[in-house]
């Protein structure tokens, strides 16, 4: 393949992963209240993140790399995890977390494909539903402006959020193709152009950030270690490598290319990597991209060629900070109608994995129904768990955690140790 197609072939995967890519740093900057300044250095390193990520899978090397035409970027499925951390502990605690969640993954990764079997569709479809229901507070408070501004809940800031949640609709509704994967990113820049004539974009960020900027280490924060932090992340770094498995059998199947143990080996490793270096650049951890999977389909191009071009170009864009700036100028009302509707689908996917497996079995609506009950419950009323022994935190004080271990413990109970089954339609009858 010619240079200039690889190229242009490269920049479709770019755009296709891109609106995903700044999201996730913009959802978490905007819950944590990061200063403009904080926000283009996040968006910048998040960028710069992906390209490395994505390098370290598509060079196959002896321990790291799986070799496949692979585009990596930030989980979704830390969304909620890192704020939730980030409210209660500080950023510390957030890269402390998704730094030992790395190595972790690096040490087990050699031994994942056994451990796959505690994450089956029931139980990461629970944690999956469990993220996503706990995120939607987030996207109504910045619908509203932002929980502590001057004009929370004003009628403008609630018309501008639902004005582009009706772009993004349109869109959706009367589009195809590219142009309705990249719905939401064109509703957020219809939104923003609209929140200019009303006075509610500020131009300085971009004014005042720097054209070029080098990396540095614990830029943000200095990582702090605690366990329930971590533990957290370990849960999200292995309910991603579940996605990710299935996203690697995808491109096996389409580059007719067949995969080993120890190939899934590396690319565990190199998530796990792309995690450690992310969390000492005060980033993110880091996993497949599915919406790339599907270009390559479509395109019929499998050469690893083009994902090395993909992966430098966005190694270069995190080195410029201007251009990143003009993302963190979105109106918060704005971020939170994407928010909404992100978020919205997030709860959707894990319905979507939930109910296949409900249909099987009334033991599998019970680890859906307790897993996700109780995950819930916790992030509402966390202090339910509170006069227990502090040693009990760990599991007790997130919803997340609870909510995975409830799953993971009665997925066990229920469909490991060989109890007879009931079908539930049979019941009903």
């Amino acid at each position: 393949m010619n240079n200039t197609k690889a190229t242009m072939l490269g920049i479709q995967h770019l755009l296709a992963m891109y609106a995903g890519a700044i999201l996730v740093p913009l959802i978490i900057g905007g819950a944590l209240g990061f200063s403009s300044a904080q926000m283009t250095y996040l968006v910048a390193i998040d960028i710069f993140m992906c390209g490395v990520a994505t390098l370290f899978q598509v060079w196959k090397g002896k321990v790291i790399g799986i070799g496949l035409p692979v585009v990596l970027g930030c989980t979704f499925t830390a969304v909620s995890p890192i704020i939730a951390i980030g409210s209660g502990g500080g950023l510390g605690d957030v890269y402390g977390a998704i730094i030992a969640s790395g190595l972790i993954i690096v040490l087990i990764g050699g031994l994942f494909g056994k451990l796959i079997k505690f994450f089956p569709p029931v139980v990461t479809g629970s944690v999956v539903t469990i993220i996503g229901i706990s995120l939607i507070p987030v996207a109504i408070n910045n619908m509203a402006g932002g929980q502590g501004a001057a004009d929370f809940a004003s009628g403008s800031n609630v018309a501008l959020a639902f004005i582009t949640l009706l772009i993004i609709l349109v869109i959706y509704r009367f589009t195809v193709g590219f142009v309705r994967a990249i719905a939401i990113l064109l509703g957020m820049v219809s939104g923003t152009v609209i929140g200019i004539f009303m006075g509610k974009v500020d131009f300085a960020p971009v004014a005042e950030a720097s054209w070029l900027h080098i990396m540095q280490p614990f830029y943000l924060a200095t990582p702090t270690f605690n366990a329930s932090a971590i533990l957290t992340m370990t849960l999200v770094a292995m309910v991603s490598l579940v996605e990710s498995t299935g996203v690697y059998y995808a491109l096996s199947d389409i580059t007719k290319k067949d995969l080993t143990s120890k190939d899934l080996s590396k690319g565990y490793r190199a998530e796990g990597l792309a995690s450690i270096i992310g969390g000492i650049f005060n980033a993110f951890p880091y996993t497949t991209f599915s919406q790339n999977v599907g270009l390559i389909q479509m395109s019929g191009v499998r050469d690893r060629k083009v994902i090395f071009i993909t992966g430098g170009m966005l190694v270069a864009l995190g080195f410029l900070p201007k251009l990143a700036a003009l993302t963190t100028i979105i109106p918060t009302p704005v971020l939170g109608a994407a928010m909404l509707a992100m978020f919205g689908m997030v709860i959707t996917q894990g319905v979507r994995m939930l109910a296949p497996e409900i249909a099987k079995s009334m033991e599998n609506a019970m680890v859906a129904a307790l897993g996700v009950g109780l995950g819930i419950g916790v992030a509402t009323v966390p202090g339910i768990f509170e006069n227990l022994p502090s040693w009990m935190s760990i599991l007790t004080s997130n919803g997340i955690v609870a909510g995975s271990a409830t799953a993971i413990f009665l997925n066990v109970l229920f469909n490991m140790i060989g109890t007879k089954r009931v079908d539930p339609m049979h019941v009903m009858e």
